[in-house]
C-alpha cells in the first residue's frame, strides 16, 4: 500500500527529500502522515497532510519551519522535504495513511493510521 524512500546520509545543514508512494485506492481520499522514529526512542509524528481541501499541513512541533509535506496528485505521492537537517533528525522514517477523515487532533497518534510503509532511514551527520 505504501512505499517509502529517499533516505540516506548527510551533513547537519542539508536537504533531503523523502517520497511516499501510496497506491490508488488508498490515495484518494486519506490522511498521509510521516513519523520518525530515533534508536532507542518511541515513534515521533512528524507532518500530516489531509486529502480534502481546505486542510492544512499539520507539523509536529520539532519539525515547524524546516519540513514540508506535499503531494502530488497525479503520482499519487506524498512528500516530506527536510531543510536544515540537524543530529536529532536521524531517524527511520515513515509514512503512514489512513482512508478516512478524522478529527485533525489525532492526526499525530499512530493509532488513527491503518497502512504504514516499511521506512525509510535518515542519517545527519554533526
Amino acid at each position: 500500500q505504501l512505499q517509502a524512500s529517499g533516505g540516506g546520509l548527510v551533513q547537519a545543514g542539508d536537504s533531503l527529500r523523502l517520497s511516499c508512494a501510496v497506491s490508488e485506492l488508498t490515495f484518494t481520499n486519506n490522511i498521509v502522515s510521516w513519523f520518525r522514529q530515533a534508536p532507542g526512542k518511541e515513534r515521533e509524528f512528524v507532518a500530516a497532510s489531509s486529502s480534502w481541501a481546505g486542510y492544512i499541513p499539520y507539523y509536529g512541533d520539532s519539525v515547524k519551519g524546516r519540513f514540508t509535506i506535499s503531494r502530488n496528485n497525479a503520482k499519487n505521492t506524498v512528500y516530506l522535504q527536510m531543510n536544515s537537517l540537524k543530529s536529532e533528525d536521524t531517524a527511520v522514517y515513515y509514512c503512514a495513511a489512513r482512508p478516512n477523515l478524522v478529527v485533525r487532533s489525532a492526526w499525530s497518534s499512530e493509532a488513527s493510521y491503518d497502512y504504514w510503509g516499511q521506512g525509510t532511514l535518515v542519517t545527519v551527520s554533526s
